[in-house]
């Protein structure tokens, strides 16, 4: 379907709907909160902020964005799970929080596939392993020369420790038979990036949408790209494939989602109004050029079974690297 169908239906779904679903015809009939749970800056901030303004114009009422960063996304994802459950609190939950957090953190007190209902996903994001331009390496086989040479010695950044940054980061550790120290940061990739720009940390894993510009303004370095093949912004990188780990292809999703018990007719407001915004081409431009690709669900049960499988997944690689709370 294309995007002008798409909003077109969404429209049409929107205005002449039946009497049965009058709760969905009257939401939303005030600003809506969107819990982002990590500091301005990074991936999600990103998505945020680009979608939320035309989600605001086809609902017809503000879409209000609540950073709540730490514990890595924790508090931000407690916060919204014990929101209210009717349609005015969305929670832009990612990989880390929705897939990886309940492993890492033993007394988590949500439980993501319980205490929400997912929408729809909205955006993959690649990761990519960046280094401060003082860093005697400038691809990943001097990286590894250089770190066997000085186990311990190294050190590398993340947003926190149940990030997919994180794991990643161990994951090559573990590969490549490597001792990098690392250092979290709290709130997200903006703090982690911030301080690697400054020389704090050596590398990491970020998210592409976090590091783009300073790439491109040389403040940072591109080692390698958690992609398939090279990306057409960024042809000069090579990917984690052709440095030799294959292993390493990964990217962190976005998605849309509301505290459990929401009525269903707004669940499927809201599906209906994200994928019509998903659609619009400039949405599309604008993450492109922050490294972002959208991404959605054909429906929210599809997006429910993809979550409880990189719920698996991700538990399976937090175990095997032996990532634990810093």
């Amino acid at each position: 379907m294309t995007p002008l169908r798409l909003i077109a239906t969404f429209a049409l779904a929107l205005w002449m709907l039946p009497a049965a679903a009058f709760e969905q015809a009257t939401y939303p009939n005030h600003p809506v909160r969107m819990i982002v749970p990590f500091a301005p800056g990074g991936a999600s901030d990103f998505v945020a902020r680009i979608i939320s303004p035309k989600l605001s114009d086809l609902l017809g009422q503000q879409i209000v964005i609540d950073n709540k960063p730490g514990a890595s996304g924790n508090i931000g994802m407690d916060a919204a799970a014990k929101s209210p459950a009717d349609g005015y609190t969305i929670f832009l939950g990612n990989i880390g929080t929705i897939a990886i957090n309940p492993t890492i953190f033993s007394s988590l007190g949500v439980h993501p596939m319980k205490d929400f209902i997912a929408v729809t996903l909205a955006a993959e994001v690649p990761s990519v392993l960046v280094a401060h331009p003082s860093l005697a390496a400038n691809n990943v086989t001097e990286l590894v020369a250089l770190a066997r040479a000085k186990p311990g010695v190294l050190n590398y950044a993340s947003p926190g420790s149940s990030t997919l940054n994180r794991l990643e980061m161990e994951r090559f550790m573990k590969l490549a038979n490597l001792d990098i120290v690392h250092v979290p940061y709290k709130g997200g990739a903006g703090p982690a990036v911030t301080g690697l720009l400054s020389g704090d940390t050596q590398l990491m894993f970020v998210t592409l949408s976090s590091a783009m510009s300073f790439i491109q303004a040389g403040r940072l370095k591109a080692l390698a790209i958690s992609t398939t093949k090279r990306l057409e912004s960024l042809p000069q990188v090579p990917t984690m494939i052709e440095a030799g780990y294959p292993e390493m292809v990964s990217s962190s999703w976005q998605g849309v989602f509301v505290p459990a018990g929401t009525p269903r007719p707004i669940v499927e407001k809201l599906y209906l109004a994200v994928l019509a915004v998903l659609a619009m081409p400039e949405v599309h431009q604008r993450f492109a050029i922050g490294g972002a690709q959208v991404v959605t669900s054909r429906s929210q049960e599809e997006f429910t079974a993809f979550v409880a499988a990189e719920t698996v997944r991700w538990g399976k690689v937090a175990k095997e690297t032996g990532a634990t709370v810093d």
